[in-house]
């Protein structure tokens, strides 16, 4: 019977190494990979902020994956993985959840044009110009000159006031074009 037990013991123990040994490299590719992105960022240009984020980001998902991956060899079991996994893309989707209303409710704001660029329209405690309508986002020039980026969610689903455009912008838009 000891015999058996020895055996389970060296079997556990080749398991949790085979777990260490899975997220040390996991880790190393976590830094390769990381470094690579990092590279390509910097080639096109981007801001050295938005490159230390993205690098992070990719060793935190990579060393993450690496941690289940580890785990689920030392604990021989598949599904804690799998249960990472799961809770990965509930939190991802609470994250997206703001972004994903901003560009659903961009569609209808752009679609419906109830704003226009020039109205002035006021919003809770934003009042100002519209200079742009993005997917996500509409810009607003406030009096003092400063932009104002409003969430299109925002535009959609709380009321909005559109103040009438300047006279002059409102009869060149009614204003048939001269023959010619």
């Amino acid at each position: 019977m000891s015999l058996f037990g020895a055996n389970n013991v060296r079997a556990e123990l080749l398991f949790i190494l085979a777990g260490i040994v899975v997220f040390v490299a996991f880790f190393v590719v976590a830094r390769l990979v990381a470094s690579r992105a990092a590279h390509a960022l910097r080639r096109r240009g981007i801001r050295h902020d938005v490159v230390v984020i993205g690098t992070r980001v990719i060793m935190v998902l990579v060393i993450g994956i690496g941690a289940l991956a580890g785990l689920s060899f030392a604990l021989e079991s598949g599904n804690v993985v799998l249960a990472g996994i799961v809770v990965a893309t509930i939190v991802a989707s609470f994250g997206v959840q703001d972004v994903l209303k901003d560009y659903v409710s961009g569609y209808y704001v752009l679609l419906e044009r109830h704003i226009k660029v020039g109205d002035t329209i006021s919003l809770d405690i934003w009042t100002g110009t519209v200079m742009e309508i993005r997917l996500r986002v509409t810009l607003l020039r406030n009096e003092s000159g400063h932009t104002i980026v409003v969430p299109n969610s925002e535009l959609f689903n709380k009321p909005v006031t559109i103040q009438s455009r300047p006279a002059s912008s409102a009869a060149e838009e009614t204003k048939p074009a001269p023959p010619g």
